[in-house]
């Protein structure tokens, strides 16, 4: 976010190291705005979990008024519009620039459950999509052309998730068995 853009929205990036600093002098509080089998499968050490698709403002200016308020998502985007919508009232709001993947790539540390799914649900959309587009391709030339509307319907739901940042797919695969981390293992986090 550029300067003028954070003078505007009140919204302020700061780097991984920065937020480690607060973090460990007790001078922020954190809030994970991804969706909550995102949050189950890995976060950060100390995080609250208040997902963009439930978002309160109003309640998390209560429970932290007067305090620094950082957001984080995967990369960034809803963690954005999570701290612009938090800002609006008129309260600083603090953005973890490059979200979860920046304070992995900057070196710092993250918590998952021991039986966490190991192949994220992005990931699980992404071979789903795949597969059914391709499905899509191969019966539409082998066997009747309008199974390439399958190929069309998964493309323009990739396209709305792409816009919206809402992934109806994500949403499934995440209730499927495999993806469900079991309650005793909800407190087995372990760092990596």
């Amino acid at each position: 976010m550029s300067t003028s853009t954070q003078e505007a929205t009140g919204v302020v990036d700061i780097t991984p190291a920065m937020l480690s600093q607060w973090l460990a002098d007790g001078q922020a509080v954190l809030i994970d705005v991804r969706e909550d089998f995102e949050h189950a499968a890995e976060h950060i050490r100390g995080a609250q979990h208040s997902p963009l698709s439930k978002f309160d403002p109003e309640s998390l200016r209560a429970a932290h008024a007067g305090r620094r308020v950082v957001f984080y998502c995967r990369s960034g985007k809803r963690a954005a519009d999570a701290a612009r919508r938090y800002s609006a009232a008129g309260n600083p709001a603090f953005c973890l620039a490059g979200g979860i993947e920046g304070w992995k790539a900057a070196g710092q540390a993250t918590l998952r459950p021991a039986g966490a799914p190991r192949i994220d649900v992005m990931r699980q959309v992404q071979m789903t999509a795949g597969s059914l587009v391709l499905l899509g391709v191969v019966l539409g030339v082998w066997v009747w052309p309008w199974f390439l509307v399958l190929s069309a319907l998964v493309g323009a739901g990739l396209v709305f998730a792409g816009a919206s940042g809402w992934c109806g797919m994500a949403m499934l695969l995440a209730h499927m068995p495999w993806n469900r981390v079991p309650a005793a293992c909800s407190n087995d986090l372990r760092p990596s």
